[in-house]
């Protein structure tokens, strides 16, 4: 691995380099949160007031609520940092609407993803998304240790239809997590924040019945759950563990097509986001750009796809800071920058390693 620099060095260099617009909010963004929310609205309203049940007009519905929802928390995620308003009151709120079919809460998410996890991306012990080492996965008695005993193919279509709830799950461990770290003046709030949503998903059972339910509300969140986390799986779960809040080192920007990335409001450029978290990610390509230009070889991209099948095909549990193990089978691989190539994934035997190391 290179030598490590901060987020802030990178930065530092790139600043001059931008426009000077490139650092302002862009409320244009708006718009299509806009017709996300029209498309979520209309199409739970479709499913609902229809009085004939046709399941394949209610499937396509759902469909298009999923993506509807899975945009809105992408564009919830732009709002949150600050880079489409700024005014605090209005920037929660807006952001509050965007995460509102993912049950977010807009001070829960400022914490636990502005404040902890920006600040100590990859950090084992400090970064609340990180996966965890073999040595902490062991010593915490985690009741998911079974699951490694799996085949790896069984393990693999495990893991990915699990990205179907994922989100909402990990959201609400991380209410769990950091709710005792808010002021009590500001807990009440945060509890607010996190039962509205469950509410409304509630109330609209008696409201659509079950069947409906399914196809209104459900199925678009097992949907949205699954764009979303297709993102975030890659963002840093290829990248070694860092001490040094290096995003050249610890994220991984895809690539998607274009019309993609208009729907998705560029999140896939998540290196880039890294760097500079309170820009909007319309700048982003000029930001890749530069970095193309100055650093080259330590940019880590690759198609959308290419990243998902590296992920199905490697272990999430670090054996060190650049190395993943399956610790059933005792196979070893490397991390991005540290010789894993996602074209043609290899492992080596644990036990292999060990003989290395100790011939030195």
């Amino acid at each position: 691995m290179k030598e490590l620099h901060s987020f802030g060095w990178y930065a530092k260099q790139i600043t001059p380099k931008l426009p000077e617009k490139a650092f302002k909010p862009v409320p244009a963004r708006l718009l299509g949160g806009l017709a996300y929310l029209s498309i979520t609205v209309a199409g739970i309203l479709v499913i609902g007031l229809i009085d004939s049940f046709y399941w394949w007009l209610s499937l396509i519905m759902a469909a298009v609520i999923g993506l509807s929802f899975a945009g809105m928390g992408f564009l919830g995620h732009e709002i949150l940092h600050g880079t489409v308003v700024r005014k605090p009151w209005l920037r929660d709120f807006l952001g509050g609407v965007a995460f509102y079919p993912l049950s977010v809460g807009p001070k829960l998410w400022r914490k636990w993803h502005n404040a902890t996890h920006h600040a100590h991306t990859q950090h084992v012990e400090k970064d609340p998304d990180a996966w965890p080492t073999l040595e902490k996965f062991t010593q915490d008695d985690n009741k998911f240790q079974w699951v490694y005993k799996l085949p790896w193919f069984i393990r693999s279509i495990i893991s990915f239809a699990f990205l179907g709830i994922s989100f909402t799950m990990h959201s609400l461990n991380m209410f769990k997590l950091f709710i005792k770290e808010f002021k009590p003046s500001n807990r009440p709030i945060v509890w607010i924040q996190m039962i509205l949503p469950w509410a409304t998903w509630l109330g609209l059972l008696f409201w659509l019945g079950p069947v409906k339910w399914v196809f209104a509300i459900l199925i678009p969140l097992a949907i949205a759950n699954t764009v979303v986390m297709s993102y975030i799986a890659t963002n840093h779960r290829l990248n070694p563990i860092t001490n040094v809040n290096d995003p050249l080192a610890n994220s991984l920007s895809v690539t998607v097509p274009k019309w993609i990335d208009v729907l998705h409001f560029n999140f896939s450029y998540h290196t880039e986001h890294h760097l500079f978290p309170g820009m909007s990610p319309k700048y982003y390509p000029m930001v890749k750009k530069h970095i193309m230009e100055m650093w080259p070889e330590r940019y880590h991209a690759m198609p959308h796809w290419k990243a998902l099948m590296a992920l199905w095909k490697t272990p999430r549990l670090y054996y060190n800071e650049k190395q993943f193990i399956d610790p059933a089978q005792g196979n070893v691989y490397n991390t991005l920058g540290n010789g894993l190539d996602p074209s043609n994934i290899e492992y080596m035997k644990k036990h292999d390693i060990k003989g290395e190391q100790e011939s030195l």
